[in-house]
């Protein structure tokens, strides 16, 4: 197995170290996110209680019946806001659905910004008030976290330390709430199914609350997939499409898959909150002059991230 650069990094010292460990921050991340795409964070503003009761009530959601969870679905809203049933997402190249369920809350606009008409409604669920709750406070934390991640990476692109903030203020970040759900009968599984198919994500940066289990593992430069495990109190973060076109490739979208488990555990449940850090529509995603030179030819065509996300979500079939 090839040795992969996936650094533990305190985010606290980008906070309010001193400007040597600012840099270092800087610089340990875009060194990772150019090599492999992933980091992992501690101290990132999240509490190990917070944590731990956002896993019990994503918990609780699912275990909701499957007509009340169906009450909660907008198929028309192609997974944006609310429930997102088993069998409607897969990978971009795949044409076997993903094994799993989901949930997404999407942005909360509390100063009057007018992009809020661009927005559906988030949808609270009846039955669970603290799942309402604790989602929204989770969106909050990370949110404020990914966007002080995005400055140290900033700083490492030469670019102005703020140069995301305003491309990303109410920008269209989706919390999702996964469950892949127990195989009842591993033999009736099609050859391709799979937890999560490989793939890449769409937005800027992703941020991974943990796992209830074992799975996550990303594509080395050798081919080789390498198991991804953050510690119980630590997040994952990766790159996504929109910043690896942003910077001609030079920061890396790593493709990742979730597999299936044992045989042995298949008959249980895995958890996962991912936090997707959207920019909002009108973000330019043309390369930035500085990634391109002889060496690195510009290669993508220019668009906004609004036309990006509504190409990628027909890809993997939420959008007609």
């Amino acid at each position: 197995m090839s040795k992969v650069n996936i650094p533990c990094l305190d985010l606290n010292e980008y906070l309010h170290g001193s400007a040597e460990q600012r840099s270092k921050f800087s610089e340990d991340i875009g060194k990772a996110f150019n090599e492999t795409g992933f980091v992992t964070i501690t101290n990132h503003g999240l509490s190990k209680e917070s944590m731990n009761e956002l896993y019990v009530q994503v918990k609780k959601l699912f275990d909701l019946s499957d007509e009340q969870k169906a009450s909660y679905e907008r198929v028309e809203l192609a997974g944006q806001r609310g429930y997102t049933s088993k069998g409607r997402e897969k990978a971009k190249d795949s044409t076997t659905p993903d094994l799993k369920e989901f949930w997404q809350v999407g942005q909360f606009i509390e100063d009057n910004d007018p992009i809020q008409k661009e927005y559906p409604d988030n949808i609270m669920v009846d039955e669970l008030p603290e799942f309402n709750r604790i989602t929204k406070e989770t969106y909050k934390k990370l949110e404020y976290a990914g966007k002080h991640i995005l400055r140290a990476i900033a700083v490492y692109l030469n670019l102005p330390e703020n140069y995301f903030d305003d491309k990303i203020h109410n920008g269209n970040s989706i919390l999702r709430g996964i469950h892949y759900f127990p195989i009842e009968n591993p033999d009736a599984l099609s050859a391709d199914a799979v937890r999560a198919g490989a793939h890449e994500d769409i937005n800027l940066i992703t941020l991974l609350i943990g796992a209830s289990a074992d799975g996550l593992e990303v594509l080395t430069r050798d081919g080789e997939w390498y198991p991804v495990k953050a510690h119980q109190d630590d997040i994952v973060v990766n790159v996504g499409d929109m910043l690896q076109r942003l910077t001609n490739n030079k920061l890396k979208s790593t493709t990742h898959r979730v597999v299936n488990p044992p045989r042995e555990l298949m008959k249980t449940s895995r958890y996962s909150v991912p936090f997707f850090l959207h920019p909002r529509s009108d973000m330019d995603l043309t390369c930035l002059e500085s990634c391109v030179d002889a060496e690195h030819p510009k290669a993508y065509t220019d668009i906004t991230a609004g036309a990006y996300l509504d190409e990628r979500l027909r890809e993997i079939g939420l959008k007609k």
